[in-house]
């Protein structure tokens, strides 16, 4: 368990907070790209770390991420007008770039030059894998290396992201992701179709026994597995990796309605909106020669509970806490072990259920939960190293080439030496 100060400290994400410092020193995602469809296309509102901000792609399609209120009279950007490389208030006609320089106000007379000495708050923001991430650091500060994941670097046919909003701190959702422990029980089928959703999860990882984790720390988070004991058959080894401060990836079965198999990884990213909310982008992508078709990635986005019937406009899941997540008692006595339709559906209705920001110092952990007892040591540790002047894991582009494998293996062989080369590829 942690204490009430340790909880405090890795939940809470406004600047100047332990946990909010260490955020604001890598690149975040703050959007997908499609919500900016086009040059000078509507802005849309952004909640990230706390900051009420506002996105917007200027003529250019240059994105700017600004604080939503204009400096003048306090006024919503959202309300602006998009139009010839900025972003104008529509109150008293103050115009702003995507730097957040003030470039005209309609209301000074023609001689003015108040606008040269007026800004306001814009962070830089940069494209990859089909998101908009935002470097949230202190003005002036250089930001890290970008986020060349692989799977944010591969062609758009070879990868696909969405995102949805959940209703709860970023740090439960986290500790869900990296928990392999409740996958095959949480989203556990009763019928004898183990895949019943067809979202790919090896029938091994679903049958298999309680595992044995191991947690190899590494200098962007750590790698770590979950070892499921198949009798005869050997050892069922299922590789993750979490990088810090919140993205995981883990393997994922491929073949979509007989096609060929694919190289393919998945993973998520818990975004912290705000102490009580969290956005969770979710992406998957093939490293091998074959692409990921729409088809295939929409039949993914259903099996998880995230297909365009599930969800709301604004990213939220239609199943939330006043409708009990539509559970279907029936189902869950005859067919799925929860009766929630969707595997991310169905890790969102647990971990909302635990209320907006779980109380750590009432747990009871066990051997099973040693990746998230790992995850939150590098988490305070890096808090500490921050308060100090350093920079945290993660930042470095150490995590590049990571990958997450699984498959079976003789009983009691090295994953170590039979799968690091495949998780840490050198071309």
């Amino acid at each position: 368990m942690l204490s009430h100060i340790e909880n405090e400290a890795l939940t809470r994400t406004d600047r100047g907070t332990p946990m909010g410092e260490v955020m604001r020193c890598y690149w975040m995602p703050a959007l997908l790209s499609s919500e900016l469809p086009e040059p000078d296309c509507p802005p849309i509102r952004v909640r990230l770390l706390g900051e009420e901000l506002v996105a917007f792609r200027d003529t250019q399609g240059r994105v700017g991420l600004l604080d939503e209120f204009c400096p003048h009279r306090m006024a919503s950007l959202f309300l602006g007008r998009n139009e010839e490389c900025g972003l104008r208030c529509v109150y008293h006609g103050w115009k702003f770039d995507v730097d957040g320089n003030c470039l005209d106000m309609m209301n000074e007379p023609p001689d003015s030059d108040y606008h040269t000495k007026v800004g306001i708050k814009a962070y830089p923001t940069l494209e990859r894998g089909g998101a908009v991430w935002a470097y949230m650091g202190e003005p002036g500060s250089q930001p890290p290396p970008p986020p060349n994941f692989e799977w944010a670097t591969v062609p758009e046919t070879h990868r696909h992201i969405s995102k949805n909003w959940q209703k709860c701190n970023w740090l439960q959702s986290l500790e869900g992701g990296i928990d392999t422990a409740h996958a095959p029980i949480l989203h556990r089928t009763i019928t004898t179709d183990t895949d019943k959703a067809g979202i790919g999860i090896n029938t091994d990882f679903v049958t298999g026994g309680a595992p044995t984790l191991e947690v190899d720390v590494t200098d962007y988070g750590y790698q770590y597995v979950g070892i499921r004991d198949l009798g005869e058959r050997g050892d069922f080894v299922r590789t993750y990796q979490y990088i810090m401060p919140f993205h995981q990836m883990r393997p994922r079965q491929s073949g979509y309605k007989g096609q060929a198999a694919k190289q393919v990884i998945a993973g998520h990213m818990w975004v912290p909106m705000d102490d009580s909310n969290c956005m969770i982008y979710n992406w998957v992508y093939s490293f091998g020669p074959e692409p990921i078709t729409e088809e295939e990635w929409g039949e993914i986005e259903r099996g998880y509970g995230r297909g365009p019937d599930d969800m709301l406009p604004n990213f939220r899941g239609k199943g939330n806490r006043e409708n009990d997540w539509l559970i279907d008692r029936q189902v869950q006595k005859y067919e799925t072990f929860t009766g929630i339709n969707g595997i991310n559906a169905q890790d969102v209705a647990v971990q909302e259920s635990m209320g907006a920001i779980v109380d750590r110092t009432r747990e009871n952990l066990t051997r099973s939960d040693m990746a998230i007892i790992q995850a939150r040591r590098l988490l305070l540790q890096a808090a500490q190293t921050v308060a100090d002047g350093g920079l945290p894991p993660g930042v470095a582009p150490t995590y590049y080439n990571a990958r997450a494998i699984e498959g079976v293996l003789p009983k009691g062989a090295d994953w170590r030496a039979e799968m690091l080369e495949l998780m840490h590829p050198t071309s």
